[in-house]
């Protein structure tokens, strides 16, 4: 039977006789980013409830917080620490696929980590000690790519698109999936920084009349693209992947983009509602997908915890070991994991932007057990 947040509440409640004051974990993010607040607040969140609730079995849930700065070699210092720290059970992070491919090496066989919304298909088997809530980018790239696909009809236009990618490992690999899988013309594919000059880019799409852009980068560098194509009076039809989710702060630039997505504050299930009445009391903003996968993976923790107790093999095991029957019932969705610790059972979503928020819309969900169970990460 699966576990709901909700009963996981219950076996929180459960207090032992004797059992340690406090349980610690560790959590790892760019926290001075606007991805890295949400991620951050997720995580709060989750532990606040944990412990308003009686903890973990009647222990309280304390969080050991470092800011990675999205840096490989900042990520990896931060993972020594946690290591050598005796105290922290697990960590939650890290949240890039740059920094996380960094930390793993130093967590294998020592320190389970549970990464929110790192999806670089390297990161795929890259340690047993690792896992992540957020599908891989091998597999995102195609859903991406079959909705674009799918809305060319008969438009000549519609069939040519332009990648732009930020030049890393999550960047590289969400374009490249989405090249490989687009049915139509790739007018062009090219590298860009977070801080690009827009204005060549799309003078140049404009020109060739490119039907989609498809951008697989971060906030920063989508904002750039989007405002100059206002500026420009260009219209195509604009695609993101996960890391465009801040776009919505910019409502005249965002309005009509596609964006790929994890989760959906709009999903009716009375769990996803909940978990969005509580962060917008807490926080007076509607939560997002690195919000609610930081929250999916602290419960998830959490859980380990309570049923295993402060063992950090034991809790590496428990991951491991869920399965269909027993998967953790989150709020962006059933997760449980493939031998290379990639989740199974939730699903990858494109929403789109109107007025500022992400809708359902035309959204069209995959299905991740097909292609994990299959071992194909």
């Amino acid at each position: 039977m699966k576990q709901s947040v909700t009963a996981l509440g219950l076996c929180l409640l459960a207090a032992c006789s004797k059992g340690p004051a406090s349980y610690t974990i560790g959590a790892a993010g760019p926290w001075k980013e606007g991805y890295g607040v949400m991620t951050h607040r997720g995580i709060d969140l989750a532990v606040d409830e944990i412990n308003r609730a009686g903890g973990i079995n009647g222990a309280h849930l304390k969080v050991v917080a470092r800011d990675d700065e999205a840096s490989g070699s900042r990520a990896a210092e931060i993972a020594q620490e946690f290591v050598a720290n005796s105290d922290i059970m697990a960590v939650v992070g890290h949240v890039n696929s740059g920094a996380m491919l960094a930390a793993a090496k130093i967590y294998d066989g020592q320190l389970t980590a549970v990464a929110t919304t790192a999806s670089s298909p390297d990161l795929s088997g890259a340690s047993k000690w690792t896992f992540r809530v957020i599908s891989s980018d091998s597999l995102n790239g195609v859903i991406l790519a079959r909705f674009a696909s799918s809305i060319g009809g008969n438009s000549a236009e519609l069939k040519n698109a332009a990648i732009l990618y930020e030049n890393d490992s999550y960047g590289r690999g969400l374009a490249e999936a989405f090249r490989k899988a687009f049915r139509g013309t790739v007018i062009s594919f090219d590298p860009i920084s977070e801080d690009v000059d827009a204005e060549p880019f799309v003078s140049y799409y404009k020109a060739r009349q490119a039907g989609i852009v498809f951008v697989a980068g971060r906030e920063k560098s989508a904002l750039r693209i989007l405002r100059e194509a206002r500026r420009q009076g260009f219209n195509p039809v604009f695609i993101g992947g996960d890391g465009w989710q801040g776009v919505v702060t910019d409502t005249a630039a965002s309005e009509g983009a596609y964006v790929g997505t994890s989760f959906n504050a709009e999903d009716p299930d009375p769990t996803v509602q909940r978990f969005v009445k509580a962060f917008e009391q807490r926080y007076s903003t509607r939560p997002d997908a690195f919000a609610a996968l930081a929250y999916d993976a602290t419960r998830l923790i959490a859980q380990a915890i309570a049923s295993k107790g402060g063992d950090r093999r034991s809790i590496r095991n428990y991951l491991a070991s869920l399965t269909s029957g027993d998967a953790f019932d989150g709020v962006t969705g059933p997760v449980y994991f493939n031998p290379q610790g990639d989740p199974i059972g939730m699903g990858f979503r494109v929403a789109q932007v109107v007025s500022g928020a992400l809708t359902s819309g035309g959204a069209r969900v995959a299905s991740v057990p097909a292609v994990y169970e299959a071992g194909h990460p």
